[in-house]
């Protein structure tokens, strides 16, 4: 049994920002076909205070205390018995549950390994926005070179890849966002970027193919009618009403689906590339979790924000 300790961030009770305590706790060991990895960068996702604030008990049950945290990158300290991809040394990103912490474990599957020309930073906004970003577009959205897709805040975690994917496909690329962020979001690629506080798009846009909502409630509700017949909405906050898919002519798709690996590589490569280019918004060291969350549930970060667990 190992005696190794870390550092980590734990909940002990559903809460606010003040649950999250900084911790010392033993590190975990990679058991057959895990790896075990030094964390460098966690990213912080929305999923993160909502699970700590109780609201998705019944979709992702914990068990208290837990470690929050889903995607980051890292340096592969060990390997369990059974992994033959890896080996101590390797920089990887993935899917490592437990994530706001020095050290993780994680399945050697839901690794991958990091482009020579791929920094940590960037490494760990990959799984928690670009993966999404390119399934909603392509493996739910379906798109396709020369269609129309309307992206609904752009400037965001998910909305700053979609964007880019989106006119890397080829598709004329129409965006709402903030005015502090329409710059912004043009540089990114977006044909046409309407100012949502002061203009409702539904005036505006006519005849999408698609539509990314990273929204929901009423914008998902005035969206319905700026797709043409045939077109697809896809959800990234909740399944989409189908009585309103129904009543428009569309396909209405929660984005539950998987990119494959070979998507993810792809993605990977492109961003190692530079064609496709991840926004940090901010970077916290590991004890100031509470206010990282803080920011990410206050909803005006442009991309994606960073926990920063160990040294690069």
């Amino acid at each position: 049994m190992s005696n190794a300790i870390m550092q980590a961030v734990r909940v002990h009770e559903y809460g606010g920002p003040a649950v999250l305590k900084a911790e010392t706790v033993e590190r975990p060991e990679a058991q057959a076909d895990e790896a075990l990895v030094r964390i460098v960068y966690a990213a912080v996702i929305p999923l993160d205070f909502k699970i700590r604030n109780g609201w998705l008990q019944t979709v992702f049950p914990v068990t208290m205390p837990y470690i929050p945290g889903f995607y980051a990158s890292g340096v592969i300290e060990a390997v369990g018995p059974g992994v033959t991809t890896f080996n101590p040394g390797d920089r990887v990103f993935g899917m490592i549950r437990g994530a706001y912490a020095e050290y993780g474990v994680a399945k050697a599957q839901e690794l991958m390994r990091l482009p020579d020309n791929l920094s940590f930073e960037e490494a760990a906004t990959i799984k928690a926005g670009a993966e999404a970003a390119w399934k909603a577009l392509f493996t739910e959205g379906e798109l396709a070179a020369g269609q129309t897709v309307l992206i609904h805040a752009a400037a965001g975690g998910v909305g700053q890849f979609a964007a880019q994917l989106a006119k890397w496909k080829g598709a004329t690329v129409i965006a709402t966002a903030s005015a502090a962020n329409v710059d912004f979001v043009k540089s990114l690629g977006a044909d046409q970027v309407i100012d949502y506080k002061t203009i409702n798009f539904e005036d505006i846009v006519k005849d999408a193919d698609l539509v990314v909502d990273t929204v929901g409630g009423e914008t998902e509700t005035r969206s319905w009618p700026v797709l043409k017949k045939g077109g697809i909405f896809v959800s990234l906050t909740q399944d989409p009403s189908q009585e309103n898919a129904l009543k428009h002519g569309v396909t209405a798709k929660f984005n539950t689906k998987l990119p494959s690996r070979e998507d993810l590589q792809r993605l990977t490569e492109l961003m190692a590339e530079g064609t496709i280019k991840a926004q940090v918004d901010s970077v916290f060291p590991l004890e100031q979790a509470a206010q990282a969350l803080e920011k990410s549930e206050a909803r005006r970060g442009r991309g994606r924000i960073l926990l920063q667990a160990g040294a690069v």
